[in-house]
């Protein structure tokens, strides 16, 4: 029953998911950790970082790693768990490779046209909106901390998201190599904590 639940959330998600995988995240959060409770906010998190780190797309990655804890922590099968990663991942997959197969055939035709070009620009303002879901969704009190709670951890978070942001929009240092420095300074910071 799990297999057929996975498949159509993650579906749902593909289908109307817009802005790419960070637009997916806060839509992923919503279905798995708040609505199924498949995984706690906490795994959500460390699926998130990990998507990151590897290779591929954010939605896809998220995906496969949901599909595969959400399975395990259901039936505690790492067969049945991989299955599992297999269906979230080939669900979230299933409308964008049927819809670029459509598209594809008649975009190259009618690009030009005044109606599409205005669908993309409506469209552009929901994309960024839905990747700062995403960002805000990931500032919680278990990634960033609290302010007086661990009042160390939460200015360290801080000052790291700032001065990516930073280093992002005015230096536009490579982000690859950002989420690799961001990870050395917070290995350090937090490991003095």
């Amino acid at each position: 029953m799990i297999f057929l639940e996975l498949f159509y959330t993650f579906l749902k998600i593909g289908l109307f998911s817009f802005g790419g995988g960070y637009g997916m995240l806060s839509v992923i959060q919503g279905e798995v950790v708040t609505r199924h409770a498949w995984i706690t906010a906490s795994e959500f998190t460390d699926i998130v970082a990990v998507s990151q780190m590897t290779p591929g797309p954010i939605g896809i990655n998220s995906a496969t790693y949901v599909g595969y804890t959400a399975v395990f922590n259901a039936t505690g099968n790492e067969a049945l768990a991989v299955l599992g990663s297999l269906t979230a991942s080939l669900a979230v997959m299933l409308p964008s490779i049927v819809l670029m197969l459509i598209v594809s055939r008649f975009f190259m035709k009618y690009s030009k046209h005044p109606a599409v070009e205005a669908v993309f620009k409506g469209l552009r303002p929901a994309v960024v909106g839905l990747v700062a879901s995403a960002a805000l969704l990931l500032m919680t009190e278990e990634n960033f901390g609290s302010p007086t709670e661990t009042p160390l951890q939460f200015w360290i978070s801080v000052a790291l998201f700032v001065a990516a942001f930073v280093a992002l929009k005015f230096f536009k240092v490579n982000p690859i190599l950002l989420i690799a420095l961001a990870g050395l300074f917070g290995g350090v910071f937090y490991g003095l904590i």
